[in-house]
């Protein structure tokens, strides 16, 4: 079984315990101090809000993954 890490970065990631996708999100901007960010589907088709505390120095522009409202990882660029 491949780490958790690599799992993270495949597009195609389901959670185990629901089964949700986790999703690719852009970052618009950032509350450090509340450790949240407001962030749009890479498809820019929605926003809302996601906690950023597990993922390192979150700036505006980052692609990140996101499931449940929590940021995973961060994505490479595109």
């Amino acid at each position: 079984m491949k780490p958790i890490s690599a799992q993270l970065q495949n597009p195609d990631f389901h959670c185990i315990t629901c089964s949700d996708e986790a999703v690719r999100v852009r970052v618009l901007s950032v509350d450090q101090e509340a450790a949240m960010a407001k962030v749009e589907l890479a498809e820019g088709s929605a926003t809302e809000e996601v906690d950023i505390s597990l993922v390192d120095a979150v700036s505006p522009g980052d692609l990140l993954l996101s499931h449940g409202g929590v940021a995973l990882a961060r994505l490479s660029g595109e």
